[in-house]
């Protein structure tokens, strides 16, 4: 078995880290000694968790949209100018969106996708050439347990989270000879505001969208701060793979059981 990866010291970049999963990836990673470069498009939201990261280490925080490639293409210059290297990159910026495949618009399926997934692609190209000068590196992927499972009525959100998933496994096999590893995430139902924030469908009803929002916020139940701790841990323990939530380890092993009719076994069980 490998030994642990040794956070202490190390430097990392969390995309998405102005609230949620991210804030809380980033106090875990903080409480181990890591140094931090904190991205996301809120500013506000950036300084209250550089603030409540603060614990000695290394702590800087930009205005970065993932969903734009000359930004992300420009961004390792501004890491290096205030990091001296890069051992860990948590790719966990990500939005959703409200409405069945035939309510999405190809814009808005389209701005999905570069959120989630081609802003992931596009982290992980820009910063692979500093990763690589890292003695140990590992690049982490949150997905979601809709990249495991998907739901009617998510079908952006589903197909990008199935995206990162495979992107994901396929790069850790192309890495698999180098000194950086990968980790893909699927939590469960974790207490954030994405659900929330979703942007909804102009041709989505307001009172079905609301009655769906209500649904699955019902079912966020998990602090983000155990499922910061759960990733942080799966980091150090350099899993492939971390199943985030009680709900997610389920749902998780139901499909592995009956991979084309879990959701009549899951319709049953509601």
């Amino acid at each position: 078995m490998a030994a642990r990866m040794q956070l202490q010291g190390r430097t990392a970049i969390i995309t998405g880290a102005a609230s949620g999963i991210g804030r809380a990836v980033a106090q875990s990673l903080a409480r181990r000694g890591c140094h931090l470069a904190l991205a996301d498009v809120n500013e506000a939201g950036l300084e209250e968790t550089a603030r409540s990261c603060a614990t000695g280490t290394r702590i800087t925080y930009h205005r970065l949209d993932v969903g734009e490639r000359q930004a992300i293409a420009a961004f390792p210059d501004v890491v290096r100018g205030a990091h001296e290297r890069i051992d860990l990159l948590v790719n966990n910026a990500g939005v959703a969106l409200g409405g069945t495949f035939e309510q999405v618009s190809e814009a808005n399926f389209d701005w999905l996708f570069a959120i989630n997934f081609f802003g992931v692609v596009r982290m992980t190209r820009a910063f692979l050439p500093m990763l690589k000068t890292s003695d140990d590196a590992r690049i982490v992927n949150i997905s979601s347990i809709f990249g495991i499972i998907a739901p009617p009525g998510q079908t952006a959100y589903s197909a990008s989270k199935f995206a990162v998933r495979g992107f994901s496994e396929a790069l850790r096999r192309e890495l698999a000879e180098t000194r950086i590893g990968v980790t893909v995430v699927h939590p469960g139902g974790v207490a954030t505001s994405i659900a929330r924030n979703a942007r909804r469908s102009d041709s989505a009803a307001s009172e079905d969208f609301a009655a769906r929002l209500a649904e699955v916020e019902a079912k966020l139940k998990m602090p983000p701060t155990e499922a910061g701790e759960t990733i942080v841990r799966g980091i150090e323990q350099r899993k492939p793979r971390v199943i985030v939530g009680n709900d997610a380890k389920f749902i998780s092993m139901v499909e592995r059981l009956a991979p084309v009719s879990y959701w009549k076994v899951l319709d049953r069980m509601r």
